[in-house]
């Protein structure tokens, strides 16, 4: 393996480790019942429109994503789609479209996927929209500030954001994991006879 070189290289293979080593793999054969599997009463979702189970439902297609604001205490449990949604639109999709040329989203103004299939596809252009934008930034890029998009951060170095993201792309896929963990583990068929 050849050690990356500069803080763009380091940051993008801290990312691209990830992705390749943990999270790809474990997304293989994600079906459209662990997608959309509950894994607690309550539990928010992405659902056909008018069947949502939070005081909101968002998105522009046939599926919405279930959201109140502000959050409540304690916060429902959320399902893999919900958790994709999310990166999807608020971690990836909103600062692509702030950063790096995507066309403005929102949660709002996204369609949800209604398959794993979809999901997948939707975060592996997102994935790949981010890396290469953070690619292009170089080292001297990541020094700039990231501007009034960012709000409050606005003065913040793109290095910040970078990791901003990095994290919570480690923190939420993640759990996704856990949830098709804990899925396999609830809905195992053990082949016994009863």
């Amino acid at each position: 393996m050849t050690e990356p070189t500069g803080w763009n290289a380091l940051l993008r293979d801290q990312i691209e480790w990830h992705w390749e080593h943990h999270v790809r793999p474990r997304f293989a054969g994600l079906t459209d019942e662990e997608y959309l599997w509950e894994p607690a009463p309550g539990s928010w979702s992405v659902r056909p429109r008018g069947t949502g189970a939070a005081p909101m439902q968002l998105g522009a297609g046939e599926m919405t994503w279930d959201v109140e604001i502000p959050e409540p205490e304690p916060a429902p449990v959320t399902t893999i789609a919900w958790r994709l949604g999310h990166v999807i639109v608020g971690v990836l999709g909103m600062r692509n479209a702030s950063h790096f040329g995507r066309d403005p989203v929102t949660e709002r103004t996204h369609t949800y996927a209604a398959t794993a299939a979809e999901a997948l596809a939707q975060l592996e252009a997102e994935y790949a929209t981010w890396v290469a934008g953070v690619t292009a930034l170089g080292d001297d890029g990541l020094q700039r500030p990231c501007g009034p998009a960012e709000g409050p951060f606005a003065e913040y170095p793109m290095s910040a954001l970078v990791l901003h993201i990095h994290r919570e792309l480690i923190h939420h896929l993640s759990e996704v994991c856990l949830l098709r963990d804990l899925y396999q583990h609830t809905h195992a068929t053990t082949g016994a006879s009863a």
